[in-house]
């Protein structure tokens, strides 16, 4: 019998235990997180109006459901938890689907002034991660500005312009609704250095924008004509050419006078946070322009744009865990086909799955043969990790040592106290937004 241990309840994680029980009937699976409460970015990195993808929790839930998987809460891999070494052994393999846990920065100056913020610390923030900033964000800004052309970068715009009547209905913490319904931000301008042909935002997640009620959307035609494919967008895939046909259609509209506006801007480098009675107050850009090779090149021509509250949105980065081997350049795990490199050799029994494997790119979907590739890897290797001699139960092993694992009925519990919440405030279901309530729900087991 193989015993398997996956770091990390996200896509990438279950899809890795359901891969090992689809393909080997008697392996074992123990799903580890940090939190009390399974999905990973599902959970905490969707936008609580995106109720669609967000269903994708029923799917993962069946496999974590799965008689022969585990769901453990709670425990902390790593420093100030259980050692990398520990791990290995109670397990005959450990795959690590820890994603990538940080953002790249911009590297200006003044962006680490008060009210610029990364994008995943406001999704995180109005997804109730217990690890969550407090409600500041919006606070006193009338104006905000995010640095980037990604699907993130349209969340977070989409959520700064929703109505308080629109995200009601949905499980967004209480305090994340009270702030925004006191937000007294209007105008959004989302700014990418590059074209419009270029942006990396799918076509569903542009037009939401324009669905907005009380909100319009503007593009300026001058900065779409920057671009060579604009003219002519023929030759683009037909998902850049569909963004293209949105984008003139909202550079055509004229003024409607709605409560809210949010700006797409292009062709505009950030160069520095320019800061206003102690926070920020505005961002410098550089005019930049295509350099005929698909990337662009400043003009020294500045623009400086209004804002209380900047959220940068220019990507992921991976975070080293100590005791495993790390590539800085990268900022993934070395690894072939998912077995782990130390020195350039397979490390027997250690494996990675997800974007700590593959760097942070592609959809939730990319995650299903990423892990596949790394259970085939894992399972042909079984014959030599099966010998070891193994404790009848880790978990058992994990108490004796002190660690008190958020078992599978400790989530249900969470989310019966979710749904509480939501039935006393009048809403739907609410999340728990802080690690005393989650971990006090979670030790009401009784149904």
């Amino acid at each position: 019998m193989l015993r398997v241990a996956v770091v990390g309840s996200g896509p990438s994680g279950v899809y890795t235990a359901q891969s090992l029980v689809q393909q080997d009937s008697a392996v074992l699976v123990d799903v580890l997180d940090r939190l009390p409460c399974p999905y990973g970015l599902v959970r905490y990195g969707v936008a609580p109006d995106h109720e669609k993808i967000k269903s994708l929790q029923n799917n993962l839930r069946t496999v974590l459901e799965h008689e022969r998987v585990r769901f453990l809460g709670g425990i902390q891999v790593g420093p100030g938890g259980l050692p990398v070494a520990r791990l290995r052994a109670l397990y005959h393999a450990v795959v690590y689907c820890v994603g990538a846990a940080t953002d790249r920065h911009l590297g200006i100056p003044g962006e680490d002034l008060p009210g610029s913020w990364s994008a995943t610390e406001f999704v995180s923030w109005y997804s109730a991660h217990p690890d969550a900033a407090d409600d500041g964000f919006v606070r006193g800004a009338r104006s905000a500005v995010v640095i980037g052309m990604g699907n993130v970068a349209v969340d977070v715009a989409r959520m700064l312009a929703r109505a308080t009547a629109e995200l009601s209905p949905t499980d967004i913490p209480q305090a994340a609704l009270t702030a925004l319904a006191a937000s007294r931000v209007t105008d959004v301008q989302m700014v990418g250095r590059r074209g419009p042909s270029q942006g990396r935002f799918t076509t569903k997640e542009l037009r939401e924008l324009g669905g907005l009620p009380d909100t319009q959307v503007t593009v300026d035609p001058d900065e779409l004509a920057l671009d060579p494919a604009f003219a002519d967008p023929s030759a683009l895939p037909p998902a850049q050419r569909r963004n293209i046909e949105v984008l003139r259609g909202w550079a055509a509209r004229p003024d409607e006078g709605a409560a809210r506006r949010i700006r797409l801007r292009f062709y505009l480098r950030p160069v520095e946070l320019l800061a206003e009675g102690g926070r920020v107050g505005a961002v410098r850009f550089e005019r930049t322009e295509p350099d005929g090779q698909g990337g662009v090149t400043g003009t020294r021509e500045h623009v400086d744009i209004e804002a209380q509250l900047v959220l940068r949105s220019v990507g992921y980065r991976g975070v080293p865990l100590e005791g495993l081997p790390f590539d800085p350049d990268s900022a993934t795990v070395p690894n072939r086909a998912g077995r782990v490199l130390r020195d350039g050799a397979p490390s027997p029994g250690e494996y990675v799955a997800g974007w700590i494997k593959r760097g942070p790119t592609g959809v939730i979907g990319t995650n299903r043969p990423c892990a596949k590739e790394t259970v085939t890897s894992l399972l042909a290797d079984a014959a030599t990790l099966v010998p070891n001699g193994l404790p009848v139960d880790p978990v058992a092993v994990l108490r004796a040592e002190g660690t008190d694992p958020v078992p599978w009925p400790g989530w249900l519990a969470i989310e019966r106290a979710e749904a509480a919440l939501g039935t006393s405030l009048g809403r739907s279901v609410v999340k728990l937004a802080d690690w005393e309530s989650l971990l006090a729900a979670a030790r009401t087991t009784a149904s």
